[in-house]
């Protein structure tokens, strides 16, 4: 038995996703999820209908990063989704738990269970990309996600050290070990621009971001500098007010959409 052969589960109850992208990096603290909330926060400035599923069940960031801090809402066809202040929908047990610091402290079957949950009990509605934000990692939840969820493609984030490469090439090689396509790799924190002469200064090293991909095969599609106002905005719940176009392209980048699932009123592609 392989490990593509599990079924995918059905749509979300009354919804209509049209591609989802997973964002990986198999290491801690490279700023996966403030990749994630970028890419949201990109698509929705573009006009596509954009949602964040935390798939981080334990460590979850996106709340915090989108200044989210209402309740998800139950009714009789399920659960509504939070919304960000730029309309962004997201779901994430942290919304769930009475503060925000309170830990989950679950096994796996629990956090496979709640993933699956966030996909088939939420009503996102239509939505032409869902980003699912992973944990670290290859076990669990991002197993769960690669197999059970109809994800278009994964966009892997690493950083300058070479300890974060080798770790990340192990979630490049799960991704292809469960058929999904990857869309390419993006480094983070590459570079610090000193305060006084504007330099761009790599604190962690030289990056060795092009050489990873030359080495696993996959496109490098940029980098995001150590920029203290986007620590200062996530930090504030503000992120979507941080512009970068790095990540614009990611649709272009993708799969073709099944017919029964093309996008809706964002930008032409």
């Amino acid at each position: 038995m392989t490990e593509t052969q599990t079924p995918k589960l059905p749509p979300p109850v009354e919804s209509r996703i049209g591609r989802v992208i997973a964002v990986m990096s198999g290491k801690g603290g490279v700023g996966k999820s403030t990749v994630a909330a970028l890419l949201a926060a990109s698509l929705a400035r573009r006009g596509f209908k954009v949602g964040v599923l935390d798939a981080d069940v334990t460590g979850p960031s996106i709340p915090r990063l989108l200044g989210v801090t209402d309740k998800p809402v139950p009714f009789d066809l399920g659960i509504l989704p939070a919304r960000s202040r730029g309309g962004i929908l997201v779901m994430s047990l942290n919304l769930l738990l009475e503060n925000e610091d309170d830990p989950v402290v679950w096994r796996g079957p629990l956090i496979s269970g709640a993933v699956k949950q966030f996909w088939t009990d939420v009503v996102w509605g239509d939505l032409d990309y869902l980003v699912v934000d992973l944990p670290p990692g290859t076990g669990d939840a991002p197993l769960t996600v690669l197999q059970s969820l109809p994800v278009s493609g994964v966009l892997v984030v690493s950083s300058p050290q070479e300890l974060a490469a080798m770790v990340v090439k192990k979630a490049i090689k799960m991704a292809r070990k469960l058929d999904t396509p990857v869309i390419g790799l993006v480094e983070n924190m590459t570079v610090v621009g000193c305060p006084h002469c504007g330099a761009d200064i790599p604190v962690f090293g030289p990056s060795g971001a092009k050489r990873l991909c030359k080495e696993a095969g996959v496109p490098y599609l940029g980098s995001l500098p150590l920029d203290p106002e986007l620590s200062r905005l996530g930090d504030s719940g503000r992120l979507e007010e941080y512009t970068t176009t790095l990540l614009d392209d990611i649709p272009k980048l993708l799969p073709p959409a099944p017919p029964d699932h093309g996008e809706g009123g964002g930008e032409e592609e």
